[in-house]
């Protein structure tokens, strides 16, 4: 079982409503990039919340539910048409904006998961390895992983070629093979190097 690095220390210090805010998704050739913001109650919060990438898929989907249930939750999304218009960073930060300004209550102040801040209606802090040290953020990872892989598997029944519900979209040797084999669908990232050079060859 994952140990719980992820505590309520930052929530607390700030005061008030904080919302921890993440994205899932930068990596992938294709697909959104998806953030998701975060307010909880420390005392009503579900146990367990760690870094998404720690976690098994079922326990995300688990804490995901719970989440919901006792907390407030804000999704923001960057389509792929958004991430060749910005590149990755810009449309993972439009999309954390976005995360945000979809929660049902304003916070008081958010704490980013990285090395930046995006441009939001509230004070705000960034956090490096948010996700492990961070209770709020460690939840709206899990809330950006679900969201996310929902889409992709959404995506692969369209698609299915490319197996999305596998590899999410991720630069695995099976997605490269696929890439090559196919091509490039509709939600493929044409700014990414290996999917332009995919597209070159489909042409």
């Amino acid at each position: 079982m994952v140990r719980d690095m992820a505590d309520w220390a930052m929530e607390r210090e700030i005061g008030g409503l904080v919302a921890g805010v993440d994205e899932a998704g930068r990596g992938p050739l294709a697909g959104p990039v998806v953030a998701a913001a975060v307010i909880l109650d420390p005392a009503r919060a579900p146990e367990g919340l760690a870094d998404s990438k720690l976690l098994s898929a079922a326990a995300r989907r688990r804490l995901a539910l719970e989440i919901r249930a006792v907390g407030h939750v804000g999704v923001g999304v960057g389509e792929p048409e958004e991430i060749d218009r910005l590149n990755i960073l810009w449309a993972s930060m439009a999309a954390m904006a976005r995360a945000v300004s979809a929660l049902p209550h304003a916070p008081a102040a958010a704490l980013i998961d990285g090395d930046r801040i995006p441009t939001l209606a509230c004070p705000a802090r960034a956090v490096i390895k948010g996700d492990r040290l961070c209770a709020s953020i460690a939840a709206a990872s899990i809330i950006a992983k679900t969201v996310r892989d929902a889409l992709m598997a959404q995506a692969c029944a369209r698609w299915p070629g490319y197996d999305f519900s596998r590899h999410q979209g991720y630069p695995t040797q099976a997605h490269r093979a696929a890439l090559a084999a196919l091509g490039p669908c509709p939600i493929h990232r044409r700014s990414f190097a290996p999917v332009s050079k995919a597209a070159d060859r489909a042409a």
